[in-house]
């Protein structure tokens, strides 16, 4: 069996074993990793030999760290991301070039139809109907997206949202909620089999599958770095957040919004967090926590996004693709017969 897994932010583990009388045997690790002394290398291939292939990546993290020298420097990786690579190997697990990936950047569109096309694209890639693909986001008017289980009322200020003519729209995953302004966000998804993110744990999958947009944003001068379970940041402040949502056919939707040029003041009058939670004092902070993308590189927003379809299609592969007719018309369909419901919108009131 082989199997591998790029640590985000780290390097690259590689282990290769077989499994004889329901063993691992013959257990190789390998890797551009930097591992000190060298012996250290010959302590974690005889820590894993003779574990079930099925322990899980705990279980492999324990065994080498009791194996360890005293006098250990992992740099790159940790004795868990060897868990998580035994674990990919064992399960199947796909790698980003298995797949010929679409890259999706259509002309704006109201804020709920992009909502309803998420969930449509996520079940044509569970279906097997379309292949793995990027999208990016653009939207028309401003808009409030709370995460699937929060609360209208406890969110919302619905007087406010609708004087700064900004639509409600409950997304698909969890998360929070954010106030977003046409060309104020860069705001991607990925539509990706579980394939992709098998034998990983959510918090790793988080950060496994933004690694790219990481390197994107570094090339561009920003120190980015994710901060678990679900944020993009910097030392200047937040970045932006992700979210998931895994369907029934194992189909993952894993989608990002990262602010440009927000309005920290529209923001905190939108939404109650920002006015309920935060003294003055805390409104400077809301300030630094959202910071945009534009005072950190000072380019474009269409100079950002093309950077991380750059970056992307240089790691990952990729070509220009486009939503289909047939894609259109479910994700319409969606819209009215589901997001702009009240049954939807006050799920949770």
């Amino acid at each position: 069996m082989h199997g591998e897994y790029k640590v985000p932010g780290g390097k690259l583990v590689v282990v290769d074993f077989d499994v004889v009388d329901g063993l691992i045997r013959d257990f190789r690790l390998s890797g551009d990793f930097f591992l000190e002394p060298d012996d250290a290398l010959a302590c974690i291939d005889s820590a894993v030999e003779g574990m079930h292939p099925n322990s899980t990546i705990e279980e492999v993290g324990d065994a080498i760290r009791k194996a360890l020298p005293g006098e250990v420097h992992l740099l790159g990786f940790t004795p868990d991301s060897v868990g998580v690579a035994i674990r990919r190997a064992v399960t199947g697990a796909a790698h980003w070039r298995d797949y010929d990936w679409q890259i999706l950047h259509e002309p704006p569109i109201s804020p709920v139809l992009n909502a309803a096309l998420d969930e449509v694209l996520t079940a044509a890639v569970g279906e097997g109907l379309r292949g793995p693909t990027l999208r990016i986001w653009e939207w028309n008017s401003p808009a409030v997206f709370i995460g699937s289980f929060q609360s209208v009322k406890n969110e919302v200020d619905e007087e406010q949202a609708a004087a700064h003519g900004a639509q409600l729209v409950r997304r698909i995953s969890g998360g929070g909620a954010m106030y977003m302004e046409p060309a104020s966000c860069i705001t991607y998804a990925l539509y990706v089999p579980g394939e992709l993110v098998r034998g990983m744990s959510f918090a790793d999958s988080y950060a496994y599958l933004d690694e790219w947009v990481l390197e994107a944003l570094q090339s561009l001068g920003i120190d980015a770095h994710y901060k678990p379970l679900n944020d993009i940041t910097s030392p200047h402040g937040k970045i932006g957040g992700a979210a998931q949502k895994r369907l029934g056919s194992g189909a993952v939707l894993h989608h990002v919004t990262m602010a440009y040029d927000m309005d920290p003041e529209a923001m905190t009058q939108v939404l109650r967090i920002g006015r309920e939670k935060l003294s003055d004092k805390g409104t400077a902070s809301a300030q630094k926590r959202v910071d945009p993308l534009r005072s950190q590189t000072g380019l474009e927003r269409e100079e950002i996004i093309a950077k991380m379809i750059e970056v992307f299609t240089r790691r990952h592969g990729g070509t220009a693709g486009e939503v289909t007719e047939g894609e259109w018309d479910a994700a319409e369909r969606l819209v009215e017969q589901k997001f702009t419901t009240e049954a939807w919108l006050r799920r949770v009131p």
